[in-house]
């Protein structure tokens, strides 16, 4: 028996609940999974932030908005670690979903990739929901925190999407990420707290980017562009090579060497994130680091970069791009206009200094 059996199949089991579980769910019931797919969606994030950051405006004293900022925090750098590692994880096992393995043996409702089932994503946020929720909810609401994560679990088996295994492994994914942003970013220091923010910042950046890319990628067929105005296209283009398609000619090699650049530049923005630096600098290098991450996601699960924004001016079109590219120009642009503005500073008060003296 291979660990695969043991770890995933669970020595049988794994399958027969699946079996079990989406054998007796009725087709009238499709509304009520199609509810708790939104619900356990990861495209409820940015409600989840909206609802946290009210509750935070009006909490009812201080130690408690302290409380929810901090879990809105933690939220934000969780979600993002549970997303990458989730999606490296779906990639790099490629394990098929029940629909390839037992065929029209199943019933389905709604439609399911044919790989990628560990981990469900939905799990993986629902329990991100529940963990950044647990300890603001009184002891008799977190009955319906439980309620939430196990319907959502439930539904991803229901409809036939996923298998128990693959649940149970997003429970642990989101859980954990949140643990880990909990005990690294927010309980270390006051200093860990504030490059958690602008981290936390970039990985926003970094989610609506990826969010536009999926959209982009699904709803849109590769090469094709859709006029929006007389001089800007949605479009599906995939980029082997740097910001505004840079080296896209290349020989492949491209792919890792900007994957390597992208992994080292994230490592030294976070590092620079984490020096007391103005807020305007700062807020260029957290927009750099959200352009380079999502960029560096790209390149790391699918190779090219998806590419979407197209602008032209009659038959010239410049290179097309995505938000983060845009994030990474107006963060350099922002550190370059207060490197140019404090030269000139520096040359005023120099020249100003050497009149006086003469």
């Amino acid at each position: 028996m291979t660990w695969a059996q043991i770890l995933y199949g669970w020595g049988g089991l794994n399958e027969s609940l699946f079996h079990l579980i989406n054998g007796a769910t009725p087709q009238s019931l499709a509304p009520v999974l199609q509810f708790l797919a939104l619900a356990g969606s990861f495209w409820m994030a940015p409600a989840v932030m909206v609802g946290l950051w009210l509750l935070a405006k009006r909490g009812i004293n201080e130690r408690r908005a302290n409380a929810i900022k901090s879990a809105l925090l933690v939220f934000v750098i969780a979600i993002t670690l549970a997303f990458l590692t989730a999606s490296l994880l779906k990639v790099g096992l490629a394990f098929p979903r029940p629909p390839v393995v037992f065929g029209d043996a199943i019933r389905l409702i709604g439609e399911a990739d044919s790989q990628y089932s560990l981990p469900s994503g939905h799990a993986t946020f629902s329990a991100l929901v529940v963990s950044a929720l647990w300890a603001l909810t009184s002891k008799r609401l977190q009955w319906v925190l439980i309620l939430y994560l196990l319907a959502v679990g439930w539904s991803r088996v229901a409809a036939g999407m996923h298998f128990p295994a693959d649940v149970a492994a997003g429970w642990i994914v989101g859980a954990c990420s949140f643990l880990i942003a909990k005990r690294v970013i927010i309980h270390r220091s006051l200093k860990a707290s504030v490059t958690g923010m602008w981290c936390g910042i970039a990985a926003c950046i970094a989610m609506l980017d990826q969010i536009a890319k999926s959209m982009v990628s699904v709803h849109m067929a590769l090469l094709e562009m859709r006029p929006i105005t007389s001089f800007f296209n949605l479009v599906h283009v995939l980029n082997p090579g740097a910001a505004f398609s840079f080296l896209a000619s290349a020989g492949g090699w491209q792919r890792y060497f900007f994957l390597a650049i992208a992994v080292l530049a994230c490592g030294w923005l976070v590092v620079i994130l984490s020096r007391p630096r103005p807020t305007t600098e700062t807020v260029g290098f957290a927009l750099i680091l959200g352009g380079a991450l999502s960029n560096a996601l790209d390149r790391a699960l699918r190779g090219p970069v998806v590419d979407y924004f197209d602008f032209h001016w009659n038959s010239w079109h410049w290179p097309a791009f995505n938000i983060a590219d845009v994030a990474i120009c107006i963060g350099a642009g922002m550190i370059a206009f207060l490197a140019i503005k404090s030269g000139k500073q520096f040359n005023i008060q120099h020249s100003g200094g050497a009149n006086a003296n003469y």
